[in-house]
């Protein structure tokens, strides 16, 4: 199957950092204020939680609109889904978004824990104990013609470009520093044995690190 394998609009620290220490249900990305994350897409006139007129252009923008459009199926771990560790407690938890959550594709959620499948409005979760590339071709099965999304979090991007299973990867650098939490990378030097790289600063601070396969 030719279907593009991405990671889109994906905001790191300067130092590497995609989540702070000490996730929880009041801190989802832990010790890290996620403002200096986000800030840069939500400025934008594409942000999908604007409630004003006006917004920014440029690259910011379009990198923002073409997230906002639905892959044909996601994939994501299970840090991102959600705060719990080990078994589940119980099947109340249904995830960070609502009952209309952004993604209006399958999504597959890499779990070492069975948990039935759920649908709320156009998504359907399934959970899977797979490895990336049984989950992909699960993914890519769901994804008909459309494209794979690999959504987060941290561990699972990497599990994801370290197997080599990822095309394009599109990073935003916020211009902070964390100092510990879930790391993607040390460098971004440490991709570009297996990615081309283009690096454009955009007048919000982040720096967009656009990487495709070699």
């Amino acid at each position: 199957m030719s279907q593009l394998v991405s990671v889109q609009c994906f905001n790191l620290s300067r130092d590497g950092f995609g989540a702070g220490e000490g996730q929880s249900l009041e801190r989802p990305f832990g010790h890290a204020d996620p403002a200096p994350f986000f800030s840069w897409a939500g400025a934008t006139a594409s942000w999908v939680n604007r409630a004003d007129p006006g917004g920014s252009r440029g690259l910011d923008d379009y990198l923002t609109r073409d997230h906002a459009r639905p892959p044909g199926a996601v994939i994501m771990g299970r840090n991102k889904f959600g705060p719990q560790r080990g078994p589940w407690e119980n099947h109340d938890w249904t995830g960070w978004w609502g009952a209309n959550p952004p993604f209006h594709a399958p999504v597959f959620v890499l779990t070492h824990y069975e948990r039935p499948s759920f649908t709320l409005s156009d998504t359907t979760f399934h959970f899977l104990n797979a490895t990336p590339a049984e989950a992909l071709k699960h993914a890519r099965e769901a994804a008909g013609d459309g494209n794979v999304r690999i959504s987060g979090g941290v561990a699972t991007v990497r599990e994801f470009i370290d197997a080599g299973l990822v095309d394009t990867l599109h990073f935003a650098v916020a211009p902070i520093d964390l100092g510990r939490g879930e790391r993607l990378w040390t460098s971004h030097t440490e991709l570009l044995d297996r990615y081309h790289l283009d690096t454009v600063p955009s007048p919000s601070g982040v720096t967009h690190l656009l990487f495709w396969r070699r």
